[in-house]
C-alpha cells in the first residue's frame, strides 16, 4: 500500500474545483440585487415599477358611458379603427355605447323602406300610415298638405323609380334621443292632376332627380326598435 496521498484524488479534486468555477462564471452570483425574473402571467402595478402591459390595460372595465371599449367596438364596426375619428364617426360610436344592438348598415335599409313607404303613403293621402312613422309635428304638415290637396280635389301620382344614394349625413345623441340624418337621392316621376284628370303640376313622363335630406330619431335606450321621422327637407 503507497503511503503517499493517491494521485487520482487529487486529480479528482483539480476536476471538480474546474467545474465549480465555470458553473459560477456562467451562472453568476446572487447578491440580492439581481433584476426579477419578468413573470409572464402576473402584472406589476406602477407602484411595483413595472410597466402595465397592453393586454392588462385592456382588461380593465370602464364606468357606464362614452367608454373607450365601446368607441373602439363602433369604430371597428364602421371600419373607421386607426383614422382620425369624424363628427360622423363620433356620433356613430356614441349611439352604439348607448345602444350595441344599433348597426349602421342594417339602419341605412331600413331608411331606405321607410323612405318608400311614407313617399307611397304620402302620394295616397293615407293618414294612419303616416302617423305611424313620423313625429307629430311633422305628420302635422303632411296632414295638412294631405288635407289641401283633397280640398282642391287634386291627386298626386308619384312612381319611385330607384335610389341613386342613401348616405348618412349626421349623428349624434341628445339626451337619451338619438338622431340620424340621411341623403337620400331617388329618381322619381311625380304628377298632380285635378278632378278631370288634368295634369296641373308636374310630367307624367318626366324623371326627376330628387335629393331629400331627412331625420330620424328614437330613444336608444328603447325596446322600441322603430324610428321616427322628425324633420325633412328636399332639394332638386
Amino acid at each position: 500500500m503507497d503511503d503517499g496521498f493517491p494521485f487520482d484524488v487529487i486529480l479528482l479534486a483539480m476536476i471538480a474545483a474546474f467545474i465549480v468555477l465555470r458553473l459560477r462564471s456562467v451562472l453568476g452570483r446572487r447578491t440580492g440585487h439581481e433584476r426579477r425574473r419578468p413573470d409572464p402571467y402576473s402584472v406589476q402595478s406602477p407602484e411595483e415599477g413595472g410597466e402595465q402591459p397592453e393586454s392588462a390595460a385592456e382588461s380593465v372595465v370602464p364606468l357606464p358611458g362614452r367608454s373607450r371599449e365601446g368607441a373602439a367596438e363602433a369604430a371597428r364596426d364602421e371600419g373607421t379603427e386607426g383614422a382620425p375619428e369624424t363628427p360622423l364617426a363620433a356620433g356613430l360610436s356614441q349611439i352604439k355605447v348607448a345602444d350595441p344592438a344599433f348597426d349602421k348598415d342594417q339602419f341605412v335599409t331600413g331608411a331606405r323602406t321607410a323612405f318608400e313607404y311614407i313617399v307611397g303613403a304620402f302620394a295616397a293621402g293615407d293618414t294612419d300610415r303616416l302617423k305611424a312613422l313620423l313625429s307629430e309635428e311633422v305628420y302635422d304638415n303632411f296632414a295638412s298638405a294631405i288635407k289641401a290637396r283633397d280640398a282642391a280635389k287634386e291627386v298626386l301620382e308619384t312612381s319611385l323609380l330607384g335610389f341613386k344614394g342613401a348616405e348618412i349625413l349626421q349623428a349624434h345623441i341628445e339626451g337619451r334621443t338619438a338622431y340620424i340624418t340621411v341623403k337620400f337621392v331617388t329618381e322619381q316621376i311625380n304628377v298632380t292632376r285635378n278632378e278631370a284628370g288634368d295634369v296641373v303640376e308636374g310630367d307624367g313622363k318626366s324623371v326627376t332627380k330628387v335629393t331629400d335630406i331627412w331625420t330620424f330619431a328614437r330613444d336608444a335606450r328603447s325596446r322600441d326598435p322603430n324610428w321616427l321621422l322628425v324633420s325633412t327637407e328636399t332639394s332638386q
